[in-house]
């Protein structure tokens, strides 16, 4: 009987160790992305012809002074973005160049994960955050994410959606 126990028990512990590092059950404070560079949106990204899991870029393109993303398992996340702004080159209008016209960010976290057995993308969106003309903003807040959640990222985007900078650069 012991003999058949010990390879239940072992299979028991591998999936404890394993389960966790998959994204299976990560409800605890566990820090899943630490991005210390966000990349601003640029051609050919800018609009919705080629998204990145299901977001589209801004109309034009942006640039970005500093950026730091941190997510951890238990939807805690953390953005904070200085000098998120229009870039200062054609095809953006001289008026409008170096400037941020949003007042206001949010985030859209996007996760790999499963429905009815099939592989997804889930993308989910904080609330509002005022933004400066200088584009400067910060997102601290909790989100309920998928499980599992596999390769997420984070995306720094307008009111309705369109991303100007995202993790993973």
């Amino acid at each position: 009987m012991r003999k058949a126990l010990l390879p239940l028990v072992g299979l028991a512990v591998a999936v404890a160790l394993v389960a966790p590092a998959l994204g299976i059950g990560g409800d605890d404070g566990r820090k899943v992305l630490d991005a210390k560079v966000l990349g601003s949106v640029s051609e050919p990204y800018t609009g919705s012809a080629n998204a990145i899991r299901g977001v589209g870029g801004g109309g034009l393109p942006w640039e970005i002074g500093d950026a730091n993303a941190s997510l951890r398992a238990d939807g805690r996340l953390h953005v904070d973005v200085e000098g998120l702004v229009l870039a200062r080159r054609s095809p953006v209008p001289a008026n409008l160049q170096g400037t941020n016209p949003i007042p206001q960010f949010k985030a859209i976290v996007s996760c790999l994960t499963t429905a009815s057995g099939a592989a997804t993308t889930s993308n989910v969106s904080t609330a509002l955050v005022p933004a400066s003309p200088t584009g400067d903003a910060e997102i601290d807040t909790s989100i309920e994410l998928p499980s599992p959640c596999f390769a997420p990222i984070v995306f720094v985007t307008s009111p309705g959606g369109a991303w100007f900078a995202v993790s993973g650069r």
